[in-house]
């Protein structure tokens, strides 16, 4: 039977790796936000993270605007050559806390139970 082990999660969406038989396969991350889902090895969600910042960056003109959160939707690339999401400014930065928060998680237990163990 298969489970999941969650790593991070907010209001939009959640990451976790899959269980099979009681053994975390940790060499893909499972992300899912709306109704989408990737599976991600942890190198294509790092690019993931820098596609995501430079659409920010792209989008920063819209920074003052009163409409920021409503309005049309941009183009997110993904690791996925052949994928781009349409995303508003406000799922744009709810799937980077997402992408952000994940990599955290997964780099915060390597540390502590890889070089940060005595």
């Amino acid at each position: 039977m298969k489970g999941i082990e969650q790593i991070y999660y907010n209001n939009f969406g959640m990451s976790f790796y899959w269980k099979e038989k009681n053994t975390i396969k940790s060499e893909k991350i499972q992300l899912v936000f709306k109704e989408t889902g990737f599976y991600f090895t942890v190198s294509e969600l790092e690019n993931f993270a820098v596609l995501i910042e430079d659409s920010c960056k792209r989008n920063s003109c819209c920074e003052n605007c009163e409409m920021k959160y409503r309005c049309a939707k941009f183009l997110l690339k993904t690791p996925v050559s052949q994928i781009d999401l349409a995303v508003s400014m406000k799922e744009l930065d709810s799937i980077k806390d997402l992408v952000e928060g994940t990599l955290f998680k997964i780099k915060l237990e390597e540390y502590m139970y890889g070089v940060g163990m005595n």
